[in-house]
């Protein structure tokens, strides 16, 4: 079974732009995403799917000094995007990673995707929340060529896979069940505000270890409340 990761990744941010560069621990945000998601078993390729507008010269730069592979297309249509990218590698998977995530639970990952070679089925559900900014998503390539033929809506455009969870009986669906000390669905573990940059620029400054296990991040939060307290207010962008 050939599964790649797409990482979808682009500078401009109404929150905080140029994100995903900034720095964090030693290195920046997108060493932690690619570094986690080549540690995930089980992948053939992981490549980083920006976009074709001036600004993301900066993203495909950084791919090209890092020996990265990268695919650019268009800003608005991400699921577009995706499908042209994945239709370069032919998989017969796909994992989509957002690269505001750079604490993205590997090992989680690795797991989803064993699960997947043995049941073979359009998607992968979890029967609990994960902090938000741990989760992968992973689906069948034949699964996403189907949403980008039906997903006509701006929301089914943007958000990628978000077509096959608001129509669920259209696709053949496994349930990943989620470790008990990964269910924190209160925590916060994403980049979208300053506020969350504080939060995971502590996390990697208190770890010094783009590899470190997400069950170790999830323990340390909650032994510093202080530290966790930091984004709790922020709101997730509601999807429209």
């Amino acid at each position: 079974m050939k599964t790649i990761v797409i990482i979808q990744a682009r500078m401009g941010s109404s929150r905080l732009p140029g994100k995903i560069l900034k720095k964090l621990g030693d290195v920046d945000v997108l060493t932690y995403d690619i570094e986690r998601c080549r540690a995930i078993e089980g992948i053939s390729e992981v490549i980083v799917a920006t976009s074709n507008l001036p600004q993301d010269d900066a993203i495909a730069n950084w791919c090209e000094v890092h020996q990265v592979a990268f695919f650019r297309g268009s800003e608005d249509d991400v699921l577009g995007r995706y499908v042209q990218c994945a239709n370069i590698y032919k998989p017969d998977y796909v994992m989509r990673v957002t690269s505001d995530c750079p604490f993205v639970d590997y090992e989680i990952a690795s797991e989803i995707v064993s699960l997947m070679e043995k049941e073979q089925k359009d998607i992968v559900l979890m029967d609990r929340e994960l902090p938000r900014g741990l989760a992968v998503e992973m689906i069948s390539y034949e699964a996403l060529l189907h949403i980008h033929e039906m997903g006509k809506e701006p929301r089914h455009r943007e958000h990628v896979t978000y077509f096959a969870y608001e129509y669920a009986e259209r696709f053949n669906s496994v349930t990943y069940k989620v470790p008990a000390n990964r269910i924190a669905p209160e925590l916060r573990i994403t980049l979208d505000t300053e506020e969350d940059y504080q939060l995971i620029s502590a996390i990697a400054n208190h770890f010094d270890d783009p590899l470190v296990s997400s069950s170790k991040v999830i323990q340390y939060l909650r032994e510093t409340p202080e530290v966790a307290v930091l984004n709790a207010h922020i709101e997730q962008k509601p999807v429209i």
